[in-house]
C-alpha cells in the first residue's frame, strides 16, 4: 500500500486529504452512532471506520468536512484489548458487517454507548443509569433475510462494497442463517451456468421454519410463502414483506414491545405482517393495525384470520396519512405501538399519535438516532420514559433494536 508522508498526530490540510493521501496516528476513544470510532488530533475530530476503542493506529484521510476528518485504518500500531481478528474474508470490503473486529462483549458495550449518546445529544435527556442489552443467542448465522446484488457481466453475486455500488462477490456469509446461505450457494451456481434471468440485478431472500423464499423467484419453490412460529403465534409472509431478521430474539422482542399491556383499544403502527398485532389482539378488546405495504397488510389479515382473532382490523395505508385522516374520529387509544423503518416516524405520524392522547406508547426502533429524535417530540408533548431496553438483533453490526415505553405524565 502506497503511503504519503505524515506528521504524527496532525492531519495535513489541503487537497491531499480529500484524495486520501494524508496519514497520521490516533488513539480511538470510543464508538459513536454509525459505528465509527472517535479520536482527536491537533484540535480536529477524527472518525475512524472499523476501529475498536483503545486502538492506536495509523489512519489515512478519506475526506474532510470542516474540522471533522473521516479516516480509515492503514495499520494497527497497538490493538485494543477489545479487538479480535474478523473471521469473514470480505470484512472491510463488504458493506454489511462493521463490528466483526470487536469481541461480542465489546459490541454490546458499544451499543449501550451509542444509545446513551443519542439520548443525550438528540433527545436531550439523561439516559437511564442501566441500559440492558439482551444478547443474541446466535452471534453468527442468525440473519434470516438477505438482499444480494448481481453483476451479470462480471458474474458477481453478493453485497455492495462499503460506500459504493460495486458488487462484492460473496461465496459464504458468516452471519447468514444456514438456509439463507444454502440459497446463496444455489443462486451462485445458477449465475455460473447462466440460468438466472438476465434482467435481474437484485434478489431478496427470507427464511421461515419451512424453507426460503426468493424474490424475484428463480425456481418454482422460490415463490412460496413461508411460516414462522413466535411465542405460540403462527405467521405467514413472503420474501417481499418485512419480517425481523433475527428469529432467535423474536419472542423476547414481542414480550418487550407489549410489556404486559392490556386494555380496551390498541393501535399497531407500521404493523408489517402482524408480529405485534396478533398478541395485541389477545390482550385488547379492539386493535387497529396500519401498514402501508399492501402485501404485508394482506398477510397480517390472513394471520389474524388463521388465529381466529376477529377483534382486530388491518388498514392498508401510509401510517401518517391514515392517522391524519382518521385520528380525530377515533376513540382515544389506551396503547399505541409503533415499529417504524430506520428513518423513524414521520412528523404527521407523531402528530396523529399525540392527537389520540394514548396513555401508553411503545416505540420499537432499529435506529437509536431516529428513536431519540422522535422521543424528543413525545417528551415535549408531556410524555415520560418509563423503561428503555435493547435487544441485539444485529450482531457483528453497529445496529441495535431498542424498545422505549412512555406514559403521559400526571400533569398533562
Amino acid at each position: 500500500m502506497k503511503r504519503g508522508r505524515h506528521q504524527r498526530g496532525r492531519p495535513r490540510a489541503g487537497r491531499e486529504e480529500a484524495a486520501g493521501a494524508a496519514e497520521f496516528e490516533v488513539t480511538v476513544e470510543r464508538i459513536l452512532p454509525g459505528g465509527v470510532g472517535l479520536a482527536h488530533a491537533e484540535g480536529r475530530t477524527v472518525f475512524v471506520a472499523l476501529s475498536a476503542p483503545g486502538d492506536r493506529a495509523r489512519v489515512r484521510v478519506d475526506s474532510v468536512r470542516g474540522r471533522a476528518v473521516f479516516a480509515s485504518i492503514v495499520e494497527i500500531l497497538e490493538p485494543s484489548p477489545a479487538r479480535v481478528e474478523p473471521p469473514c474474508p470480505y470484512f472491510g470490503r463488504c458493506g454489511g458487517c462493521d463490528f466483526q473486529q470487536l469481541t461480542y462483549e465489546a459490541q454490546l458495550a458499544a451499543k449501550v454507548d451509542i444509545i446513551r449518546d443519542c439520548l443525550r445529544r438528540v433527545a436531550r435527556v439523561e439516559p437511564p443509569a442501566d441500559i440492558v442489552v439482551t444478547p443474541s443467542p446466535a452471534e453468527w448465522r442468525y440473519r434470516s433475510r438477505a438482499r444480494w446484488q448481481v453483476d451479470p457481466r462480471r458474474r458477481l453475486l453478493g453485497y455492495y462494497e462499503r460506500g459504493t455500488h460495486r458488487v462484492c462477490d460473496v461465496v459464504e456469509c458468516p452471519v447468514a442463517a444456514p438456509p439463507v446461505q444454502e440459497r446463496l450457494a444455489a443462486l451462485r451456481a445458477s449465475l455460473e451456468d447462466e440460468s438466472l434471468p438476465p434482467d435481474a440485478h437484485e434478489y431478496e431472500a427470507v427464511a421461515g421454519d419451512d424453507g426460503v423464499s426468493l424474490t424475484p423467484p428463480v425456481t418454482a419453490d422460490d415463490g412460496r410463502e413461508r411460516q414462522r412460529e413466535v411465542a405460540g403465534e403462527h405467521y405467514r409472509f413472503g420474501a417481499g414483506c418485512f419480517f425481523q431478521i433475527n428469529h432467535t430474539l423474536l419472542e423476547q422482542l414481542v414480550e418487550e414491545g407489549l410489556r404486559g399491556a392490556r386494555g380496551e383499544t390498541a393501535l399497531d403502527l407500521y404493523a408489517g405482517v402482524g408480529l405485534f398485532t396478533l398478541p395485541l389482539a389477545r390482550r385488547f378488546s379492539r386493535v387497529v393495525a396500519v401498514e402501508g405495504h399492501a402485501a404485508a397488510a394482506d398477510y397480517a389479515r390472513l394471520n389474524l384470520s388463521e388465529a381466529g382473532l376477529s377483534n382486530a382490523r388491518v388498514e392498508t395505508s401510509a401510517v401518517g396519512a391514515w392517522l391524519t385522516a382518521h385520528a380525530a374520529s377515533q376513540v382515544p387509544a389506551d396503547f399505541v405501538l409503533l415499529d417504524p423503518p430506520r428513518t423513524g416516524a414521520e412528523p404527521e405520524t407523531l402528530a396523529g399519535i399525540l392527537a389520540l392522547k394514548p396513555s401508553h406508547v411503545s416505540y420499537v426502533s432499529c435506529d437509536p438516532a431516529t428513536l431519540a429524535r422522535d422521543l424528543r417530540t413525545l417528551l415535549d408533548a408531556g410524555f415520560q420514559i418509563d423503561t428503555l431496553r435493547a435487544l441485539d438483533m444485529f450482531p457483528q453490526t453497529h445496529h441495535v433494536e431498542t424498545v422505549a415505553h412512555l406514559s403521559r405524565s400526571q400533569n398533562t
